[in-house]
C-alpha cells in the first residue's frame, strides 16, 4: 500500500499542479486528466467529486474480461439498497482511446444497459491513460492483434477522490470490498 501511495505522489509531482487548493494531497483528483464521455462531453477526472465512485479501466472491443468487469460493477451495485445505489457513481476509462470513440462507448453503455445518470464510460488521450493506469495500479499492454492484456482492478474512491479500497475479484462478491462501499456511502 505504501508503494501505491508513493507512486501516486510521484505521478502527481510529474503531472504538475493546476489543482484546486481544497483537493486532498492523496486524491486522484489531483491528476490533470481530461476525459471525453460516451455522450461526447469533456470533463476532468474529478467529474464525480462530492460522491463516492467506483473507477476501473477497460476497453470496448474486449470480448472476455471487460464484459465480466462491467457485470461485476453492476453486481456490486445490485447488493446495495436503492438509496445507496443512487449515491454511488461508476467511471470506466478506456485503455484503447484509438478505437473507443464516444460513439463506440455509447454503444457499450447501451448494450450493457448501464444507468447513464450514474455511470460514465470515457476515453482520454494515451498519455493520460498511462498516468491514470499507473495511479490505479492497472497494468496493460497492447497485443499484436490490437487486443490488450490488462489487470482488472476496481478502485473505490471517497467523495474527495481518495482511494478507500480495491478489488480484482470478478467472480462472485468480494465481501470486504462491498463493506468498504457501504462504509463510504454511510458517511
Amino acid at each position: 500500500m505504501r508503494f501505491i501511495g508513493a507512486l501516486m505522489a510521484l505521478t502527481v509531482l510529474l503531472v504538475g499542479s493546476g489543482v484546486e487548493a481544497a483537493t486532498p494531497g492523496d486524491s486522484l483528483y489531483q491528476l490533470d486528466i481530461t476525459l471525453t464521455s460516451q455522450g461526447n462531453r469533456a470533463s476532468k477526472l474529478d467529474l464525480y467529486r462530492g460522491q463516492p465512485a467506483l473507477v476501473t479501466m477497460f476497453y470496448g472491443s474486449c470480448s472476455s474480461v471487460c464484459p465480466l468487469l462491467i457485470e461485476r460493477l453492476k453486481s456490486a451495485e445490485a447488493l446495495l439498497d436503492a438509496d445507496e445505489r443512487d449515491r454511488l457513481r461508476v467511471l470506466l476509462v478506456s485503455i484503447d482511446p484509438d478505437r473507443d470513440t464516444p460513439a463506440a462507448l455509447a454503444v457499450i453503455a447501451r448494450d450493457h444497459n448501464v444507468d447513464l445518470a450514474r455511470w460514465t464510460l470515457a476515453r482520454a488521450d494515451a498519455a493520460d491513460v498511462r498516468k491514470l493506469a499507473a495511479v490505479l495500479n492497472v497494468q496493460y499492454r497492447q497485443l499484436p492483434g490490437g487486443d490488450y492484456n490488462h489487470s482488472t482492478v476496481i478502485t473505490l474512491l471517497d467523495p474527495e477522490g481518495r482511494r478507500v479500497a480495491t478489488t480484482s475479484r470478478l467472480g462472485g462478491a468480494d465481501p470486504e470490498f462491498q463493506q468498504a462501499i457501504r462504509q463510504v456511502l454511510s458517511k
